[in-house]
Order: C-alpha cells, then structure tokens, then sequence
C-alpha cells in the first residue's frame, strides 16, 4: 500500500493545543477542500483509508480533538464542553485558509459539526456538511420530549433509549476508566483493526462534561438554529447505538436536507472507505 503523504501542524485553541493533518492537493479554485472531525473512542486515523481514496482530487485535513490523539489538553481539568469543541473547530476552519469547506463529522465529530454548523462563523467558513451516526444534541432533546407526548412513537423512544444504555455507564466514577484498561480497549482495537491507545479513557470527558451532573439540567434546551447549507446525513441501518428514526423532524429546521441509508454499521466509515470517499466526490461533483 502506498503511503499517504501527511503534512502536520499544530494549531493553538483556547485551552488545547490540537494536532492538524493535511494531506493531497493544494486547495484552490477546482479543488475543493474536506475537513474531517472523527469520534469517540477514535481520532484522526478512522478516516485515513477514505482519505486514501481521495487526495487525487481532494485538499483534506483532519485533526485530533482535543480528547484524543495527538493533540492535548493546556490546564486541568480541561474543558469538554461542546462550545470549547465547537471553538477548537472554528480554529482549525481559520488556520486552513481554504474558504468554504466541506465539513465531514462522525460520531462525537459528527455532534460538534452539528453545533457549528448552526453557529454564525459558519457561514464564511462551511458551505456543506455531511453527518455520519452523531445527531445534533437540541434536535435529539426535542426528538425525544415529542415521543413523551405522544404514546403511538414510544416504541420508537424505547429504541433509542436501550441504544443509548452506555451513556448511563460512562457517567459513573471509576469503573468506565477500569473497563477500558482491562479488557475494552483491547477487544475493540481487535475489532476496529486499529489502536487507539488511551484515547477511551481520555474520552470519557466529553459525556462527563456534556451529560454529567455538572450539567445545567434546569434550563429547557433551546430549538436548533435553522441551516441553509446542503447537508447530508448518513444513516447506518445497522447502527446498534443511534435509531434510523432519528431523522424525522430534521426537515424542519434543514432547508437543504438529503438522507442515505447504508446498510452497514456504526464505523462504516472506516469499513466501507470507498464509499464514504465516492459519496463525498459526488456530493462535491454536484455541488
């Protein structure tokens, strides 16, 4: 297998320090530019065979985020909170300098684009987006309080309730970090085909400070902010942690919605590079 060139560089962020990866073409007028935002318990590399496939035509960049890989945390305890991600992300987008990009999310990566792409800086700085197994977090709340009321769709909130279980278990003192030294970060480098070092570990700050008790659960969360960029959202059928359901209600608030089911799993990303690359050139061939 030829290796794939990589340019690296560190960017400042408030409180991190991220590692940035470039790789193929130069980005200008007919090149257009993906910028990759990987998930838990991942970092940049889950993306590398589909970037592979796409530096011939492509300008990439990913990056480690600040819970993971290379990049690392300045100060303790650190701040997880989705702003401090979605800030890291925007420093990132400025550092580029290659105009509006197409921002690809999957996971964690993919609930962070979700937050930037409604933030006002994304207009200069993103003209697409394409979400893979990761919802927008007001989205999935109100997704969520519709199915309270509403007794015909508990079936469907009971679904995604008993996928979500892992949540519960990663907010509990010492025992997530226990589980992942002494057999899960093993078996699931066995399976992912990939090390992930101690980035499960590491990871558990983002559903700490995003879901914890540190939370403000009192204030109701607010509607998702109306998108008018072209996004795309990647629905694995098989996906053992997200219901396909999940998507109902988003043509309410994205103007320019497409959804594509795969029958594949949570990673297809990384099971099914080839696709993911041919589905991203012909998002951008159509652009």
């Amino acid at each position: 297998m030829d290796t794939l060139m990589e340019r690296r560089r560190s960017v400042a962020a408030r409180g991190a320090e991220l590692a940035v990866f470039e790789y193929g073409r130069q980005p200008g007028p007919d090149v257009p530019t993906l910028v990759f935002v990987h998930g838990y318990p991942d970092d940049h590399r889950v993306f590398l065979p589909a970037i592979r496939e796409l530096v011939p035509t492509h300008h990439v960049v990913a990056y480690d985020t600040r819970n993971a890989g290379a990049s690392a945390v300045v100060g303790s305890p650190g701040d997880f909170t989705l702003a401090a991600l979605v800030d890291d992300l925007f420093a990132v987008l400025a550092d580029a300098g290659a105009g509006p990009v197409h921002l690809v999310g999957h996971d964690w990566g993919s609930i962070q684009c979700w937050a930037a792409v409604q933030d006002p800086r994304a207009a200069a700085l993103i003209r697409r987006y394409t979400s893979i197994s990761g919802p927008d977090l007001r989205h999935f709340s109100r997704w969520v309080r519709a199915r309270i009321r509403n007794p015909r769709a508990w079936r469907q909130l009971a679904g995604q309730l008993m996928r979500s279980w892992y949540i519960g278990a990663f907010l509990a003192p010492v025992l997530p970090e226990a589980a992942w030294r002494l057999y899960l970060t093993r078996r699931y480098e066995q399976l992912a085909k990939r090390d992930v070092g101690n980035d499960p570990v590491r990871g558990l700050a983002l559903y700490r400070a995003n879901f914890g008790a540190g939370r403000n659960r009192a204030a109701k969360p607010a509607a998702p902010a109306r998108v008018t960029m072209p996004v795309q959202v990647v629905v694995p059928a098989r996906d053992p942690f997200l219901s396909p359901d999940l998507v109902e209600g988003l043509e309410d608030w994205v103007e320019d919605l497409t959804v594509v089911t795969v029958d594949n799993g949570h990673w297809w990303p990384a099971t099914r590079p080839a696709e993911l690359a041919r589905l991203l050139r012909n998002s951008d061939a159509g652009a």
